[in-house]
């Protein structure tokens, strides 16, 4: 069984695919993480509105490109 697993802080976006193949036994196949702490490190901390629009620029490409790295789309 392959689970998708999307998550956002406040300054990252990820998407991790990993395959279950039994109750111990799994294999991480895609593990993708963009980090947004260059861009608020000149407010001097995470600018909410800056990072919602992020999270929105990056979930899809990193979502494709996770699906593309395990053969799937």
């Amino acid at each position: 069984m392959k689970i998708l697993a999307i998550e956002t802080s406040c300054d990252e976006t990820a998407i991790s695919v990993v395959d279950f193949k039994s109750k111990y036994k799994f294999e991480v196949l895609s593990d993708i993480v963009l980090s947004q702490i260059n861009l608020h490190k000149e407010y001097g901390g995470v600018f909410p509105a800056l990072a919602k629009r992020e999270h929105i620029k990056n979930i899809y490409p990193i979502f494709f490109k996770s699906l593309k790295k395990i053969k799937i789309f």
